[in-house]
């Protein structure tokens, strides 16, 4: 059984050629709510032997030790979930020799999805939805 993502069609200028001011619409995915750990934790309570409280120890390690991996440099593998790996951003410099760490102005989270979750996104059917939330800019006529 397919599972069903939600989206709404939104318009955007084209980020290449803002001066054209073009507006092309593209889809955009619609969360239906939110699960947080303590939802973690009891569904995974639900399909195994593991208590409640047991499954909220183990996500709460995992989130210290994750967090940990990756301020230690770390490429954090979840099995066949995927892995977890920081991405630098930044000013560039003329030479190699003339760069500071003070150059780098943002840092991410990359996901790589592993075997499980491409297999879970490569499966999904989707069904359109009205936009839920409009940017101002929209509503003055320049968007949707």
């Amino acid at each position: 059984m397919k599972k069903t993502v939600t989206y709404s069609v939104v318009g955007r200028v084209n980020p290449a050629d803002r001066e054209s001011g073009e507006v092309k619409y593209y889809a955009q995915s619609q969360a239906r709510g939110e699960m947080g750990i303590r939802e973690i934790a009891e569904r995974i309570h639900q399909m195994c032997t593991v208590t409640r409280a047991d499954v909220m120890a183990v996500l709460t390690g995992l989130e210290d030790i994750v967090s940990e991996g990756l301020q230690g440099g770390e490429i954090v593998r979840l099995g066949e979930l995927g892995s977890l790996q920081l991405s630098l951003s930044g000013e560039g410099a003329a030479t190699e020799d003339t760069y500071t760490d003070s150059m780098i102005e943002k840092v991410r989270v990359l996901f790589r999805p592993g075997t499980v979750m491409q297999e879970a996104i490569n499966n999904l059917a989707f069904e359109r939805v009205p936009v839920k939330y409009k940017k101002e800019e929209e509503d003055d006529g320049a968007g949707v």
